[in-house]
């Protein structure tokens, strides 16, 4: 059971990987966990570089994060965009367009956590 676990976590870390290095951010996959049924859990550190952005996206469950270091933009589909800076915390509900844009000369850091349907890809781009 355990094999599988670290197997799976291998297998999502090289696949987050490779989408955020063709984005310039880089992801840390810290755990997942099948919870609750149907659902994926996932907490993910994201470091966006300065002058980069997230790319507008959504994910097919909520999303929680928290800025460990820097500051952005948060631009959320329907809402006035958010400035965040360390501290700081959001909730975006599944299924809702969203970008993150870095401010300032340093990169953003943040804390994130998915509760995503498990049979879908945690993001996907929107035009």
């Amino acid at each position: 059971m355990i094999r599988k676990i670290v197997l799976g976590l291998t297998i999502a870390a090289f696949a987050w990987s490779g989408a955020a290095v063709a984005q310039g951010i880089k992801r840390t996959p810290l755990q997942k966990v099948e919870f609750p049924d149907g659902y994926s859990t996932i907490t993910v550190i994201a470091e966006i570089p300065a002058g980069g952005s997230a790319g507008r996206h959504t994910h097919p469950g909520i999303e929680t994060g928290y800025v460990l270091e820097g500051e952005g933009d948060l631009i959320v589909e329907g809402k006035q965009d958010v400035h965040v800076k360390a501290g700081d915390s959001w909730a975006i509900p599944a299924g809702v367009a969203h970008d993150a844009k870095v401010s300032g000369d340093k990169s953003l850091k943040i804390i994130a956590i998915y509760v995503v349907d498990k049979s879908k890809p945690l993001s996907s781009p929107v035009p």
